[in-house]
């Protein structure tokens, strides 16, 4: 059994004359993943690995949401194709994973996780919202045999609201 836990970047502010890479979190942004965080820390283990987009939005999120489950930052891996928008490099990273590793945290962005979410879960998801997280679970034990699988759960911060 393999496990992806899928957390897309929070609300992120146009208003800084930044790189789109740069580009900091809202308040609103850091509040809803707070929520998020606090909600999955009370019904759920802490997976075996994290990994983070580059972006300072990505990043600035899983901080938040490390803090909330009390995990070291250095613990977390940045990896470069988790900037990614269309989801084909963040299906190839998660094809590649190492198999010692069954339960995997994903920091990034959307349009990839609303279409990972659509392709390899059993829920549709219309958009995967800021602060978004989606658990799939998949009934494999090689990454790179990656296929359907159930949607878990969906942890939407509006509806925690």
């Amino acid at each position: 059994m393999k496990e992806i836990i899928l957390i897309r970047h929070g609300k992120s502010s146009w208003e800084h004359d930044v790189t789109d890479r740069e580009r900091p979190l809202k308040t609103r942004g850091i509040n809803d993943i707070k929520l998020v965080a606090n909600h999955f820390f009370n019904s759920n283990s802490v997976p075996e690995i994290i990994f983070s987009s580059p972006a300072r939005r990505a990043l600035s999120t899983c901080e938040i949401f490390m803090n909330t489950l009390n995990i070291a930052k250095e613990q977390v891996v940045v990896v470069e194709e988790l900037y990614d928008f269309d989801g084909r490099n963040v299906i190839d990273f998660i094809k590649n994973l190492s198999n010692e590793y069954n339960e995997v945290m994903i920091f990034g962005h959307n349009h990839a996780f609303t279409s990972i979410s659509n392709i390899f879960g059993d829920t549709f998801i219309d958009n995967l919202p800021t602060s978004g997280l989606v658990k799939l679970k998949f009934d494999i034990n090689d990454w790179n045999d990656l296929k359907k699988g159930i949607t878990e759960f969906i942890i939407i911060p509006k509806e925690l609201k």
